[in-house]
């Protein structure tokens, strides 16, 4: 009965990434922290899993997309200190004059 409380949680979580990624297209951190909460929302449903499944596979999901999540992290702090040396503003829309 509570594993489905957990994969509630988990699924508002992840709703609340997407909508906060695709709604909010003007600030690069604010998107970075939305896929990040997407990220930990599937790590909570893979620990969820695997607690009600008494398997260990969903935890070593979990230790893989944490492992994408902090490459993930770390490409996108380096493109967003990059980006703003160069413009000295971390708006979304004109990331495309990026072009070499």
């Amino acid at each position: 009965m509570y594993i489905y409380s957990f994969f509630f949680t988990n699924t508002v979580l992840f709703c609340i990434g997407a909508l906060g990624t695709f709604l909010n297209r003007r600030n690069f951190i604010s998107m970075l922290m939305c896929i990040e909460i997407m990220l930990l929302a599937v790590n909570m449903n893979f620990l969820a899993a695997s607690c009600y499944l008494d398997d260990v596979t969903g935890q070593l999901m979990a230790l893989f997309v944490m492992t994408v999540a902090a490459a993930e992290t770390a490409i996108g702090l380096a493109l967003c200190v990059i980006y703003h040396r160069l413009r000295a503003t971390l708006d979304v829309e004109f990331i495309n004059l990026l072009k070499g």
